[in-house]
């Protein structure tokens, strides 16, 4: 094991960090449906000179996510029909058997 990282100590966060995830966490109280683009916008604003790589990072790290419609991929529509299988009931015995 290197010793830088055996003697290695982490910082934690700056003010500057916990100020902006406050700011953060009010607005996503407000409006849960912003997500890291929405949330940098109004971050500068603010009057905040701040990336929307560092704002990904501290969503992440205070485990928000924006509330947005799903797409719904497994709902089956009213009017589709289901097919019956038909090869159930075959047994398989030789190649190219269902093919014909």
């Amino acid at each position: 094991m290197p010793r830088s990282s055996y003697y290695y100590k982490s910082r934690g966060n700056s003010a500057y960090n916990v100020m902006l995830m406050n700011i953060i966490d009010k607005q996503y109280t407000e409006r849960p449906f912003y997500g890291v683009r929405r949330m940098t916008v109004f971050l500068k604003r603010c009057g905040h000179s701040i990336n929307h790589k560092r704002v990904a990072r501290l969503i992440c790290l205070m485990g928000l996510e924006a509330i947005y419609p799903k797409r719904k991929l497994s709902r089956k529509d009213k009017e589709h029909i289901i097919y019956p299988y038909l090869l159930k009931e075959l047994e398989i015995t030789r190649s190219n058997q269902t093919t014909k």
